[in-house]
């Protein structure tokens, strides 16, 4: 995959120039963002989806919504149904000084999609939640043309999981097979490479394996393209165990995604930037890549909330920038723009993480 030109080298060079001067920031939750709209089943519908799944009229219940089950919580559909609202996300989140902007596909796949009955508009979500960011990215990088804007291509990690079994009592099932998470990934990174992504990102990993099937797709994808991208690759811990759903340490989750050759290797989500410190220092340690992190705005509350104050998390998170940990940072789950805004000042002032030298990197 290496051996291959870039697909966009233009844009490739702008990044590393930025990745080199400065920490880069990235955008934060979108999910937090959406719930403040408080919309309603009429709301994620639209008019496209009002009688139906895809406009058509269909028979139902009384129990059911038109097209067989509620569509209300499918953020991803909001790319279609309320691209303005999507929009404003990412313009609040470049205003407050992201450099990077994360596609609305987080559950843009087949498998995700399919909980909602509409994993047919897999490939439209992901290029249209490219066009979407491309166009915010672009309108900021105008304004600011010695700060470029960048698109980052988000391939979740899907409702199911192939290294665990859904099932205490079958502990040998599985209700997703390796080929067909790649045949999923491959549809979903097709549409957002159309769409105009500048980097791909492989995010909230809990099941290794899962990201290795994103990892070969993209791998195959590139070479029947001719042309790669810069991948970005981002696990979670899931808990204070410091593993990630599928037992992995920091250091084994490095280990089996390197081969990839990857722009970053990071953390996000499930934890707040405390207890993320230890699993970014192990990366710090280890990577030949950048290292980038966007944890949630610490750990939820009784109600589901977030409760880390923007000034908390970015005095946190200055103290990573402070100690050379820090190539990308940014926020997940409960973060806004306010924390994304303290978040950039808090780092401005300190140098990005070195890169180890080509023949250490080379070694390890």
């Amino acid at each position: 995959m290496s051996t291959l030109p870039w697909l966009h080298p233009e844009r490739v060079a702008l990044l590393e120039q930025a990745l080199h001067r400065r920490i880069l920031i990235l955008d934060g939750g979108m999910g937090t963002m959406l719930q403040a709209h408080e919309l309603d089943e009429g709301g994620f519908r639209g008019e496209r989806f009002e009688h139906g799944h895809d406009g058509h009229a269909q028979i139902h219940d009384n129990h059911a919504h038109p097209g067989g089950c509620d569509l209300k919580g499918n953020n991803d559909l909001l790319t279609l149904t309320k691209p303005e609202i999507i929009r404003g996300v990412h313009d609040a989140y470049l205003e407050a000084g992201a450099d990077l902007i994360e596609t609305n596909t987080f559950n843009s796949t087949r498998i995700s999609q399919a909980d909602y009955k509409l994993q047919h508009l897999a490939h439209e979500l992901n290029l249209e939640g490219a066009r979407l960011a491309r166009a915010a990215c672009d309108a900021m990088t105008a304004k600011t043309p010695h700060q470029p804007r960048f698109v980052i291509g988000v391939l979740g990690p899907t409702s199911r999981t192939a290294s665990l079994s859904p099932d205490v009592n079958d502990p040998g099932f599985r209700n997703v097979t390796f080929e067909e998470l790649a045949e999923n990934y491959t549809e979903s990174a097709n549409g957002l490479i159309d769409g105009g992504a500048d980097v791909i990102m492989v995010e909230t990993i809990f099941d290794t394996l899962n990201a290795k099937a994103a990892l070969f797709a993209l791998s195959e994808l590139f070479h029947q393209r001719g042309a790669r991208m810069p991948v970005m690759i981002s696990g979670t811990i899931t808990d204070r165990s410091g593993r990630t759903l599928s037992g992995q340490t920091a250091e084994a989750f490095y280990y089996s995604v390197r081969h990839a050759r990857p722009l970053s290797v990071g953390f996000n989500c499930a934890l707040g930037a405390d207890d993320l410190r230890p699993h970014i220092q192990t990366l710090a340690n280890l990577a030949e890549s950048y290292v980038s992190t966007h944890p949630n705005a610490g750990l939820p509350n009784a109600f589901g909330e977030y409760d880390e104050t923007p000034e908390h998390m970015a005095d946190v998170i200055g103290g990573f920038a402070r100690d050379g940990l820090l190539n990308l940072v940014g926020g997940c789950c409960g973060t806004t723009p306010a924390h994304i805004k303290a978040i950039a000042a808090a780092v401005r002032n300190h140098p990005p993480r070195a890169l180890p030298p080509a023949d250490q990197a080379e070694a390890a």
